[in-house]
């Protein structure tokens, strides 16, 4: 293995922070990663940048253990690397680099009032979780620090600046800051005028740089190097990719940059993705981002997915635990998954409400997990896991039904990727009865968004002249792909509507449960 040719792809995900190493035939064969949680401090989820320091460097030497392991050789150089990280947020900085606010994540739901005036403004969605929106609701909070912002960026635009030295990002995570002109492949003119005309912020200079995929974004310097490395064995020089955003590195994990593909990413929060050459209506539940070449993409985001999930499993381990039962939590996951299969089509009148966090979709600013049943509703544990695999999925429901029952966006083939999907046919089946359309899932979909961003970084330096993204994942990458499709049956899909209607009739009941607990 000649690693000076293999390609690096790191991302800061919501759970974990990922590193997959890719060789020539773009296979994934050494990775690294580092656990690690948001905090709810003072009302603001968030992370600490120097966890963030920590993290990255403990998921690198994690991969250089793996490379040292796998290969009897110390990793010093690799052809490209490419960061990615959680989309959006708030991360302003002054002119000596300084921290101004604390890193304010996707999951805050405290930008109500901005990002209504800024979607009216705009005639354009700004959601509550754009870096836009924060920045106005810092304005309209009269905070101290915004005179003082030099540079605001994301989670992704940090690590690439503090690797580089260079204030860019690519297109795809650009747009998850402030609305992009896909023609133009930059910041829409006409939308930032009008942000400079509300506030007197010239955004072009604090904003990193568009770029497009193919681009290059700079290169690690020694200081990016000894960053990145403590141990000094990384050699300064490697090219950068520009850098994504978690979005951006799913669809081309999944091969879904073309127009008419999808592909659903779904763990901590779920969202989907469909490409689309079309001009949408203004919805307050809809996202228009872009790929990460500059297509226009429509995308559902929920905030909730499997935390709940999470919080009954670890329930469930920890009674294995104290009855002396030997299993692992890899393994209860997978059994209890599979226990879904078993339920009752609606999940047997169980009801569950999986809000970690508000969701802007069904209208919470806040969240509170609920699990409600009735006297006589079937509470068996196949039913109790298909009802919270049906919740998990269940604001992604209701965003879709815009896309394609009020929009008519059509979708030729749906992927899915993250953890949810990684118990075999499971999450696919719960999602295509959601859908009501077959799920796909690869066998390279466990790698998830640093597996993309390593792609996107084989492309920049890979490509022929002339050779698009969705060609060069289509013919070099994906072309002999193995995948797995299920299509859920009537029965699935008929329950989960079921479950749906009692879902949103009895929202009424956590909306309580949010203004009383």
């Amino acid at each position: 293995m000649d690693l000076a040719k293999s390609v690096l792809g790191i991302e800061l995900g919501s759970t974990r922070i990922k590193a997959v190493l890719i060789d020539e035939n773009h296979v994934p064969f050494a990775s690294g990663s580092y656990e690690w949680e948001n905090r709810l401090v003072d009302g603001i989820w968030t992370y600490s940048l120097d966890e963030v320091h920590e993290g990255l460097q403990a998921c690198y030497a994690d991969l250089r253990r793996d490379v040292l392991e796998k290969c009897h050789t110390e990793l010093k150089e690799v052809a490209a690397i490419g960061i990615s990280g959680m989309m959006h947020g708030y991360l302003p900085f002054d002119k000596e680099g300084k921290q101004l606010a604390e890193f304010r994540t996707w999951r805050n739901t405290i930008t109500a009032k901005a990002s209504g005036e800024l979607t009216e403004l705009f005639g354009f969605n700004i959601p509550q979780r754009w870096s836009v929106a924060h920045l106005y609701q810092a304005i309209l909070n009269n905070e101290e620090h915004v005179k003082d912002i030099d540079f605001l960026t994301t989670l992704a635009g940090y690590i690439h600046y503090r690797l580089t030295g260079r204030r860019v990002m690519g297109i795809g995570e650009a747009s998850g800051m402030f609305p992009i002109d896909s023609e133009k492949l930059d910041y829409d003119e006409a939308m930032l005028q009008k942000f400079k005309a509300l506030t007197g912020i010239d955004l072009r200079a604090i904003l990193p740089a568009v770029l497009c995929a193919g681009e290059n974004a700079g290169t690690l310097s020694e200081e990016g190097a000894l960053f990145l490395d403590p141990s000094g064995n990384l050699k300064a020089g490697i090219p950068f990719a520009p850098c994504e955003g978690d979005a951006g590195t799913g669809m081309a994990a999944t091969d879904s940059v073309r127009v008419r593909t999808g592909n659903v990413s779904a763990g901590t929060s779920d969202f989907a993705m469909i490409v689309t050459d079309q001009k949408l209506g203004v919805h307050r539940e809809i996202d228009m981002v872009t790929t990460p070449d500059g297509l226009p993409v429509a995308m559902v985001h929920c905030n909730n997915c499997t935390s709940d999930i999470n919080a009954w499993v670890n329930l469930f381990y920890e009674y294995s635990q104290l009855m002396g039962f030997e299993i692992t939590k890899s393994a209860l996951y997978t059994n209890l998954f599979r226990a879904a299969l078993d339920g009752d089509p609606d999940g047997g009148g169980l009801l569950s409400y999986n809000f970690f966090s508000g969701e802007h979709i069904v209208g919470l600013d806040e969240g509170r997990p609920l699990f409600v049943r009735t006297a006589h509703a079937k509470f068996t544990l196949a039913n109790f896991m298909r009802t919270h695999l049906f919740s998990s999925l269940a604001t992604l429901k209701i965003g879709l039904d815009i896309l394609q029952e009020t929009e008519h966006v059509p979708i030729d083939k749906l992927y899915g990727h993250g953890g949810f999907f990684k118990t075999p046919e499971v999450g696919q089946r719960m999602l295509s009865a959601a859908v009501n359309a077959p799920v796909s899932v690869m066998e390279t979909a466990g790698e998830g968004g640093p597996y993309g961003m390593a792609l996107l970084a084989a492309y920049m330096i890979r490509r022929e002249a002339g050779e698009t993204l969705p060609d060069y994942l289509d013919d070099k990458v994906f072309k002999d792909a193995r995948s797995s499709t299920v299509m859920a049956d009537a029965s699935d899909i008929a329950g989960f509507n079921v479950f749906l209607t009692r879902y949103k009739k009895a929202l009424a009941a956590e909306k309580k449960a949010v203004e009383l607990l």
